[in-house]
């Protein structure tokens, strides 16, 4: 089931706080990124980020699961009412994720 433009816009409206969050629409979900390096993504109507180990320490209950068939895990996040909880492990996440790979 692909995910809702609502939810990728609540999704969206949560981390407003964070000036440089932007999205793209892949296959009828929502890979989310931070400053152009990739946090997570909305899948099936799930926020699901990157087990980086800041993350894991701010979820420590939060459960594995697999956006797709054939992806890797990713944490899913249940507390997104909390729209200070998620700038914060936005924040601790950044520095762990990766740069984006450069386009020939």
């Amino acid at each position: 089931m692909p995910s809702t433009k609502s939810y990728l816009d609540f999704i969206l409206e949560q981390l407003s706080r964070l000036n440089e969050i932007t999205y793209r629409q892949m296959m009828g979900e929502y890979i989310i990124y931070y400053r152009d390096k990739i946090i997570g993504g909305i899948y099936d109507n799930r926020f699901l980020v990157k087990p980086v180990k800041s993350a894991r320490e701010k979820m420590p209950e939060a459960p594995l699961q697999l956006p797709y068939e054939g992806a890797k895990e990713m944490l899913l996040v249940d507390n997104v009412d909390n729209r200070e909880f998620l700038t914060e492990l936005i924040l601790a996440m950044y520095a762990e994720l990766p740069e984006m790979k450069k386009r020939k």
